[in-house]
């Protein structure tokens, strides 16, 4: 039997940001500010589909899922990386380090799924109006929303096992300022040709399957806004699709980026970057793009003010 190789490393040191105290404190302000715009603007949208009658059908449904997901991301690697740069606590354990990656991979993944899924539902409503409840039913919601998180954990559990049976000796030093997959390659001692042709092969016929359902899709919609008869709903309708696809394009074009090449060309710079995109910045667009735009969703935040003013003046 082959023997499994167990690491000698107890623990990581995150080494991806400034140790210049001026600038530390800088960044730490700034990403504490994006960090709780991301959380509240998400629960925000949480509570106004989960409270508003009108928004349970299939399009809140899955906006609220991608709101939940958008506060786990940041969460994950950003409150770490706020303990980093406030009490300069760049250790983390081994256990620590698995498990950011484990679920890190777990929500990003996810989140690949569930913008395709949100994409083909979006092109059913537009393109067959007629027959879009008898296709996407609640049912068909559930069992479409619970697979995209049912495939993100097994996907996240392939990579964090190919990662976590690598031996690390010679540097605990993550290039990153969360435990991800290109860094944790790069500082690995042992082979890793096997695990990153896996990694290739699994990331990139996941990701690009989504990408293209998610691509044709729009493709689709964007074709059926052109024979709106009405100038003013194609631009309605332009000016939203476009929002859309700009975040889509965005999220799938860095994560691809980040794991669907070869570790000898990762570049910490760039990659600390490239992270951001999708990691900070994403989930901060998301309910804005989606969702703060919405009239129906500013109606239902309207009434649920309402209704607590009501109960506080009482």
């Amino acid at each position: 039997l082959q023997r499994v190789n167990l690491s000698t490393v107890s623990e990581f040191v995150l080494v991806g940001l400034s140790d210049a105290p001026e600038v530390r404190f800088l960044l730490f302000v700034l990403f504490l500010i994006i960090y709780l715009a991301t959380v509240a603007g998400n629960i925000t949208i949480l509570v106004a589909i989960s409270t508003d009658t009108r928004l349970h059908n299939p399009m809140y449904f899955f906006l609220g899922n991608l709101s939940l997901l958008d506060i786990l991301c940041p969460t994950i690697t950003v409150l770490k990386m706020l303990e980093a740069l406030l009490l300069e606590n760049k250790v983390i354990s081994f256990t620590g380090c698995m498990l950011q990656l484990f679920f890190f991979i777990d929500v990003v993944g996810t989140e690949i799924f569930l913008l395709a899924v949100m994409a083909y539902d979006r092109y059913v409503a537009i393109c067959h109006p007629l027959q879009y409840m008898n296709i996407v039913s609640m049912k068909l919601c559930a069992h479409l929303a619970v697979g995209t998180w049912v495939v993100g954990f097994f996907n996240s559990l392939l990579h964090t096992s190919l990662i976590f049976t690598l031996f690390f000796c010679d540097s605990n030093e993550v290039d990153q300022y969360y435990c991800d997959i290109p860094p944790m390659l790069a500082i690995s001692c042992s082979p890793t040709y096997s695990r990153e042709l896996v990694i290739l092969t699994v990331t990139g016929v996941l990701g690009s399957s989504a990408f293209v359902v998610t691509l044709i899709s729009y493709i689709c919609i964007l074709l059926a806004i052109l024979c709106m008869n009405s100038s003013e709903s194609r631009h309605k309708a332009f000016s939203t699709c476009g929002s859309h696809l700009t975040v889509v394009c965005i999220f799938y074009g860095t994560t691809i980026c980040t794991y669907v090449r070869p570790s000898s060309t990762y570049s910490p710079n760039q990659d600390r970057i490239v992270s951001m995109l999708y990691g900070i910045l994403t989930p901060l667009l998301n309910p804005i793009i989606y969702s703060l735009r919405n009239k129906e969703v500013i109606s239902a935040l309207r009434r649920v003010i309402s209704q607590v003013r009501t109960a506080l003046t009482r």
